[in-house]
């Protein structure tokens, strides 16, 4: 077979960008197999062990004979669970029929986008986004608006910019809170006053990535499906991925209008039909069981932040701000652009996330990745001594520029 002749591949291929979250992984991979210690602020995983409760339902669902394909939108036991989660901590009444289980949160998102977006439609984004909105967009052949926060709001828009972004062509708003990559989180008076300007705009829905709202360090959750006059057109997107420490079962849900959850229904079983029997099965043990361990881990990470935001504050040209939910920081760096140390040169957030990988053997994400060419991405779902070592070396690294 030759390996060497290449072909050329559809274009919605090859125009993709590569997940610039994995990539840097990746080098920073490279980097440790050769014996280089490198601190990885990379990746968004909890850095704990799923709960030994869930672990035990999947092993007891593998013991009941789960080895089966599951239907296609989700076990009703699951969905049932799932209602009943959005009840009690959301005060949302969904039935059953609204749920739609998939392969990981980001299956959810993609079902609803090549659901609802056709080429052109354009698609309001929050922005810094987490980084596969703008590709899941870009592979339905939609347009992506971005609309900026500013880190002095913690990078929140406001009623007056979703307002001037939505035209004729807008299909979908979609953002997260808390949010990947900044820790932002809506109040529910700021949730409200985007609401009103969605409910003046009749055709535009609404995607409300919720992922990480069991990590919010602000109080009670608040979801803009709260909202009676918007409430038939926004999508809750979650799953068990951050608040269960359960990334590797891929596992993730949405709550929809009926017609809408018929429609990713559909769409879902031309792609991968029904999620993991037996993570399914501890799903439902995740919701219904003890929630003391998530608490526990969100309880962690708030002081975490508080140790990293200590530890940087102090640090000349590095702009912070303090985030309200999941386990994330996204300084502004843009004061060292145009810096250099020796024939090292820092032009751009590329330039600084690289630099402090080869430089200091911590891995970041450049923030152009999430819509913001400014920042770098930090997570401090890491262990104290890590998060330590990590700020003395990237302090001891921006020391050396000039």
């Amino acid at each position: 077979m030759n390996e060497t002749k290449t072909f050329p591949l559809a274009d919605r291929i090859a125009n993709l960008e590569e997940s610039q979250t994995i990539g840097m992984a990746q080098k920073a991979r490279e980097l440790a197999s050769q014996g280089i210690h490198v601190i990885s602020l990379s990746l968004g995983e909890p850095d704990f062990q799923t709960p030994d409760h869930i672990k035990e339902a999947a092993k007891k669902a593998l013991d009941d004979g789960y080895t089966r394909y599951s239907p296609v939108p989700g076990y009703p036991e699951l969905r049932k669970a799932i209602v009943n989660k959005l009840k009690r901590d959301n005060g949302l009444d969904y039935k059953p029929e609204n749920i739609v289980v998939s392969t990981g949160a980001k299956q959810s998102l993609f079902n609803v986008v090549m659901s609802l977006v056709n080429p052109g439609d354009e698609v309001v984004i929050f922005t810094p986004y987490w980084v596969s909105y703008l590709a899941m967009v870009q592979l339905a052949e939609g347009k992506a608006v971005e609309v900026s926060g500013s880190l002095e709001n913690q990078f929140k828009v406001t009623p007056e910019q979703l307002e001037e972004a939505i035209t004729s062509k807008t299909r979908l708003i979609m953002f997260s809170s808390p949010c990947n990559p900044t820790g932002s989180v809506f109040t529910r008076d700021e949730l409200k006053a985007l609401a009103d300007v969605v409910a003046r705009h009749e055709d535009v829905f609404v995607i409300s990535d919720e992922i990480y709202e069991y990590i919010n360090f602000s109080g009670n959750h608040a979801s803009i499906a709260e909202f009676e006059e918007i409430k038939d057109r926004v999508i809750v997107v979650n799953g068990f991925a951050k608040g269960f420490a359960m990334t590797g079962w891929r596992l993730g849900y949405i709550a929809a209008p009926t017609w809408l959850a018929k429609a990713c229904d559909k769409y879902q079983g031309q792609v991968t039909s029904g999620a993991n029997s037996m993570a399914q099965r501890a799903g439902i043990v995740a919701l219904e069981g003890d929630m003391q361990a998530t608490k526990q881990m969100a309880e962690a990470y708030k002081r975490r932040r508080d140790l990293v935001l200590e530890l940087l504050k102090d640090v000349p040209g590095v702009k912070t701000y303090l985030p309200e939910g999941a386990f994330y920081l996204f300084p502004d760096i843009s004061a060292f652009f145009g810096k250099r140390n020796g024939d090292q040169v820092i032009r751009n957030a590329d330039d600084m996330s690289m630099y402090l990988l080869n430089e200091a053997h911590v891995s970041t994400v450049p923030g152009e990745a999430f819509g913001n060419p400014n920042c770098i991405r930090m997570s401090f779902a890491a262990s104290d001594e890590d998060l330590r070592e990590a700020m003395r070396r990237i302090r001891e690294a921006l020391g050396k520029l000039s």
